[in-house]
């Protein structure tokens, strides 16, 4: 089917931004966030650091989010280093989103995908946010309804959806397509291929009426399509060396940073401590993230969604830095971005500095850090 048809158009599709800059802000500027706050998160106990009350802090309900999902949750180690400093959790359904509420001083520090970060930094001309660290790595793949894609010399004429157009998977999927000599046009998803961008909570029902052929999409929904029939063809960690690629990262505003570097070295000890509980207890990491999934959205993920989205992610502290350049410049050949800013988005020093504190190695901003 070479497109979805236009009354599922307006109940499905983004409008695309026009400014040469950035098709890619067009990962869902005017979305709002779910929620204010969440009811899983522990009671600050202690002195506040810095003599600060709160700090507010946000993510999305993703697997991909594992980090924030665990840490900020009932397993509280993200507010155990900070005290009696109160975590205010808010969850987004869309990076750009969560850019505005960084950029208007609604949050502090949020995890983030890598082009949302790339774009907020470079439209404000390198002076809104540092990404400080990594999060997760992978949890992307190609699902494909195997009735209709036997392999990936199948593409041509089919309808492939994307969650935002110029999001981190847009992204992919276009130089994909690209590299294997596919012609789309990136604005508007023509091609000999055609990509349908649609939001990840509507990609499902798309792929059970037959309006898409297949997906490329993060966790869970890419587990959700499998289990409804879908077949993985690609696991988008093939691409990458060492199978290795940014999906999340931490954020921060540039004068919170600033203002407050103890408190967000404090966040950054409970994510580093997040990750490695999670590495030491897949199961309860997986129980954890569950139970914050069923408080943000009302519904926790059933087993045969939930262990492959979990096994599918990497979560880590490094924010493979070299990646998200490699990201930047995949946007750019798609003509989704053009002449990005990139000197001095990365802060490495307060993680590094946690890092080296838990006798870890420290990790490498790829010539791309702050001065």
């Amino acid at each position: 089917m070479p497109a979805i048809r236009s009354t599922r158009r307006q109940r499905y599709a983004f409008v695309a931004l026009t400014l040469p800059l950035l098709a890619i802000s067009a990962c869902g500027y005017g979305s709002k966030a779910e929620d204010e706050g969440d009811t899983t998160s522990p009671v600050a106990q202690g002195k506040a650091i810095d003599g600060l009350d709160e700090v507010r802090i946000g993510y999305f309900a993703n697997v991909t989010h594992g980090t924030a999902l665990v840490g900020l949750g009932k397993n509280g180690l993200i507010q155990k280093e900070l005290a009696g400093t109160q975590i205010k959790s808010q969850v987004f359904n869309a990076g750009p989103a969560e850019i505005e509420a960084l950029n208007s001083g609604a949050i502090d520090i949020g995890w983030i995908g890598p082009s949302p970060s790339i774009n907020g930094y470079t439209k404000s001309q390198g002076k809104s946010l540092r990404i400080i660290s990594g999060s997760a790595s992978g949890g992307v793949s190609l699902v494909v309804n195997p009735k209709k894609i036997k392999s990936l010399d199948d593409l041509e004429g089919k309808t492939i959806a994307t969650p935002q157009l110029g999001n981190t998977q847009d992204v992919a999927l276009l130089n994909y397509l690209a590299e294997k000599g596919h012609k789309v046009d990136a604005t508007s998803g023509k091609g000999d291929v055609n990509i349908a961008r649609t939001d990840n909570k509507i990609t499902p029902i798309a792929f059970k009426n037959g309006d898409i052929d297949a997906a490329w999409v993060p966790e869970p929904t890419a587990s959700k399509l499998v289990a409804d029939g879908g077949k993985v063809l690609l696991d988008e960690r093939e691409l990458w060396k060492d199978g290795k690629f940014v999906i999340t990262n931490i954020i921060v505003r540039q004068e919170f940073l600033e203002q407050h570097p103890k408190v967000v070295e404090a966040v950054l000890r409970g994510s580093v401590n997040t990750n490695a509980w999670i590495a030491k207890n897949p199961d309860e990491a997986k129980k954890a993230i569950n139970e914050v999934l069923d408080e943000a959205t009302g519904k926790p993920l059933p087993a045969d969604i939930l262990d492959p989205a979990f096994e599918n992610t990497d979560f880590l502290d490094d924010p493979l830095a070299a990646t998200l350049r490699d990201e930047a410049q995949h946007a750019v050949k798609a003509g989704l971005l053009k002449d990005p800013l990139l000197d001095g988005i990365y802060d490495l020093r307060p993680l590094n500095k946690v890092l080296s504190a838990a006798g870890k190695p420290s990790v490498d901003d790829a010539g791309l850090g702050a001065k």
